[in-house]
């Protein structure tokens, strides 16, 4: 079985495609790729294309937010089964975070140019995948409000 094969199984077995039309997984893994990314490495950087977005297979992935005079802040951890990336989808189409491979991540990349022009060619793909990253980019902003909850208690508790 070609590459091209386990990636369209692997998008049909995964959650954020679970009932997804067999023909639109198909076109999405089109776009498809296998990466793997060893402890330490970085799949994306603040600041850079949002060329991709990755569907984690095996592995954590940190993400970080840069602090001025400090080490970066982890606001969230990524594990198997997760996807890492909605910038893709907003013009600039800029990352926001850091993205640090906690150890060996493998991960799924979807090339965010090719689906761009698929929904672009198939408006009903296109609101598919939208309706599937509502809910990603919903769970990343609560992730960062609860930070900016815990940051200011501490700085509060500090100030008394």
């Amino acid at each position: 079985m070609g590459d091209i094969e386990n990636v369209e199984r692997f998008l049909r077995e995964h959650s954020f495609f679970k009932n997804m039309d067999p023909a639109a997984c198909k076109t999405v893994a089109e776009c498809a790729a296998n990466e793997a990314f060893n402890a330490g490495d970085y799949l994306i950087r603040e600041g850079d294309l949002a060329d991709k977005f990755y569907l984690l297979r095996h592995g954590n992935v940190a993400l970080e937010v840069p602090v001025r005079g400090s080490e970066s802040m982890i606001v969230e951890t990524l594990q198997e089964g997760d996807v890492l990336g909605w910038p893709w989808l907003v013009s600039p189409y800029r990352w926001r975070v850091d993205a640090r491979a906690l150890h060996l991540v493998r991960a799924i990349s979807l090339d965010a140019s090719c689906l761009r022009d698929q929904c672009e060619r198939d408006h009903t793909l296109g609101f598919e995948l939208f309706k599937r990253f509502i809910p990603v980019i919903a769970s990343r902003l609560e992730a960062g409000r609860f930070q900016l909850i815990d940051m200011y208690s501490k700085y509060h508790d500090r100030s008394k």
